[in-house]
């Protein structure tokens, strides 16, 4: 079919521009250029994937073209005839399975996938509980970051009177974060008895999560004239003062009204820097907030992308039950998924939000196919 021709046409173009990077990778002229290193190296580890996957795509279709000779010559030889029918069925199949992976491989890549996070968690419905639920779920979040490996800070934090959070901002950097912690934006609900209910009774709070890309100083210029920086004292749970020096640092940017305070740490340099950063990156979010939705209402359809209205994951404690709503899919072993093993429910998460921009770009196709009268 022609989306076929144009997709192995894509390939070889890929290919093309693969084997001329390796050979500009070993070019005198280029070796001498840093940054250009860097960035040919970058683009070659992009690539890779791709032409070594496309190149297992041509071995078997080379090896089913040479099945369907022998099976045309082995009339006369009913045993060689029956291998070689078998061969190629398993062969068709191989190639079906190879073809799917490569149109995955080929839709357009989030730009920001390659970036760390600033993960957000806030305690929504449901008082003190909801406060201890955010907490658990800043836990489950750190621990599964420690399982991939990544390194994460906890850049500002405030309890409740409890002991739980109201609000906890961590930032996580490592390999692909964003495109592993994307989906886990929204409202995440849980159902069990708190430790705060005398009665017995299950009860349901929320809490909500932001997953945003971190945004580099390269991103966004802050003009120093837009901010207003203030000291403060730092408070710790309960309310009560931990520092006397005005080491946290509340900075607000007068053109959006955006406020940003950070206090978790002893020095106030580093409390700004923080807080600078978080700043940085809510302003891009918000930017592309704005162009995502300016881009949906003019294709008049929003595309599923872990909305953070969007209740996505349900918690059930006396069920064992893990619900994630965009799957509608059930887990089970909360206590595990709690403690961060989570890989399961995020694989099928980018399975499927993968399958649907598949599917997305089919309906695309057809939209735009010529009408013939």
């Amino acid at each position: 079919s022609q989306k076929i021709i144009n997709m192995l046409q894509e390939l070889k173009t890929v290919e093309e521009r693969y084997r001329q990077v390796v050979s500009l990778l070993s070019d005198p002229t280029v070796t001498s250029n840093v940054q250009k290193i860097k960035e040919l190296a970058r683009e070659r580890a992009e690539l890779e994937p791709l032409v070594k996957k496309y190149e297992e795509f041509k071995k078997v279709e080379k090896e089913l073209a040479e099945s369907s000779s022998i099976l045309s010559e082995a009339d006369s030889d009913p045993e060689l005839k029956h291998l070689a029918e078998a061969e190629l069925e398993s062969l068709k199949s191989k190639k079906e399975a190879l073809e799917k992976e490569l149109k995955l491989m080929l839709l357009p890549k989030n730009p920001n996938d390659e970036k760390n996070v600033i993960l957000e968690i806030r305690a929504g419905a449901g008082g003190d509980e909801a406060s201890l639920f955010a907490q658990d779920l800043l836990r489950m979040y750190t621990r599964y970051a420690e399982q991939k490996g990544w390194k994460w800070e906890l850049m500002d934090v405030s309890y409740s009177p409890i002991g739980g959070i109201k609000e906890a901002i961590v930032n996580i950097q490592g390999k692909k974060v964003y495109s592993w912690l994307k989906y886990e934006s929204g409202v995440h609900r849980v159902q069990r008895v708190p430790k705060t209910e005398a009665a017995g009774r299950i009860h349901t709070s929320t809490a909500t999560v932001a997953v945003l890309p971190e945004a580099e100083e390269i991103d966004l210029k802050i003009d120093p004239k837009d901010l207003k920086i203030e000291a403060f004292g730092a408070s710790g749970p309960g309310g009560q003062n931990v520092n006397r020096n005005y080491t946290a640092i509340r900075i607000t940017h007068k053109p959006s009204g955006l406020v940003v305070s950070c206090q978790d740490e002893k020095s106030q340099h580093r409390n700004k820097e923080r807080a600078l950063k978080i700043l940085r990156t809510r302003l891009v979010d918000i930017a592309q907030s704005e162009q995502h939705s300016r881009i949906s209402q003019d294709r008049k359809r929003q595309v599923g992308s872990g909305e953070r209205s969007e209740k996505i994951r349900t918690y059930n404690f006396p069920q064992s039950r893990v619900t994630d709503h965009r799957l509608n899919e059930n887990f089970y072993d909360i206590e595990a998924i709690m403690d961060g093993d989570l890989d399961e429910i995020i694989e099928k998460l980018v399975v499927y939000f993968q399958t649907r921009a598949l599917e997305e770009n089919r309906s695309e196709e057809i939209a735009n196919q010529p009408v013939e009268f």
